[in-house]
């Protein structure tokens, strides 16, 4: 199985910093985007350490089973910056959002905390793969009011679940079976919050025509049209994009 990727952050045209990161990890098959709690001290430092972190855990992981390592590998990262915001107290209250896929033969490996997203892309179609640990979505799971409803909220930007606030930590995992054509998106809320769904259909169709045949140079150009049309709705958040597509399956 070949994997097609890229991946870029940007700081948006608002933010004096960007509290984004993200992970390309070929040699494990690993990607990831790491969200950095903004107005919270150290916000870039925990997102910058939790994407630091994930290739030397691969590397060294005797975990075999495929969501015990995703769900260890967060587990990890949660730990590393708690102790970090110890050991330097003006640091404490940093977190970050990370969401994270694993390639692992025919079945994708899914890793969610907070509210950055994985999406899958396929047959015209746009599915969120992974659920939202915002007020927001809560109120969804409730049938409080509809997703129009939530993109006007004014806590939207609320999380109830992130890396690094609390020793005890729930990580959604999940395994996903990988059909032919799918393109996976990974994405801090930069993108999903100023860029609707049908938006990002819109754009990931008009640049991968058969994701079968796509080229780096392809997926290259989808990422950096997705940020820019971020900038383009107002960039008030820094922007995260990784876009992956697993070729002869």
């Amino acid at each position: 199985m070949g994997i097609i990727f890229a991946g870029a952050t940007d700081i948006g045209l608002k933010r004096k910093t960007n509290q984004d990161s993200i992970c390309l990890d070929p040699q494990h098959s690993f990607f990831a985007v790491a969200d950095g709690m903004g107005g919270h001290n150290g916000g870039d430092i925990a997102s910058q350490l939790s994407t630091s972190l994930m290739p030397n855990y691969l590397s060294q992981s005797s975990e075999k089973e495929d969501q015990g390592l995703m769900n260890n590998l967060i587990q990890q990262i949660n730990s590393a910056i708690l102790q970090r915001a110890q050991q330097e107290p003006e640091l404490s209250g940093m977190g970050t959002t990370i969401s994270a896929i694993k390639f692992s033969g025919a079945n994708l490996i899914i890793g969610n905390v907070g509210d950055s997203r994985v999406y899958m892309i396929n047959n015209q179609h746009i599915y969120q793969l992974t659920r939202d640990h915002s007020f927001v979505q809560e109120k969804l799971n409730m049938n409080i009011y509809s997703r129009e409803d939530a993109a006007r909220d004014p806590q939207k930007n609320v999380l109830v679940r992130s890396v690094g606030f609390d020793a005890e930590l729930q990580v959604d995992v999940f395994t996903y079976r990988i059909s032919k054509n799918d393109i996976f998106l990974i994405c801090s809320d930069g993108l999903h919050g100023k860029v609707s769904d049908a938006d990002i259909l819109e754009i990931v169709k008009n640049h991968v025509k058969d994701p079968s045949q796509c080229t780096k140079k392809d997926i290259e150009a989808l990422v950096y049209a997705l940020i820019h049309q971020a900038n383009e709705n107002g960039g008030q958040d820094n922007i995260s994009v990784i876009i992956a597509v697993a070729q002869n399956q």
